[in-house]
């Protein structure tokens, strides 16, 4: 199981995990969204980018060419 501090500096290596956002008014705004830790399957998740990342013996494998669409 990851501890809350790795999952806290943890990114999306792809993305950044930063998301683009428009306000009412039209302007952008860059806001940063977290990984999704499903400890259940092992996996960080990205909803922006919709990769998997695999998690094995506590490591993040963080590798964009080993992650999983969904």
């Amino acid at each position: 199981m990851l501890n809350q501090e790795l999952l806290d500096i943890l990114a999306c290596p792809k993305c950044k995990s930063e998301q683009t956002v428009k306000d009412a008014d039209g302007n952008e705004e860059t806001k940063q969204v977290d990984l999704e830790y499903d400890r259940e399957n092992n996996l960080l998740i990205c909803n922006i980018c919709r990769l998997k990342y695999r998690i094995e013996d506590d490591i993040p494998i963080m590798l964009i060419d080993e992650a999983e669409s969904f």
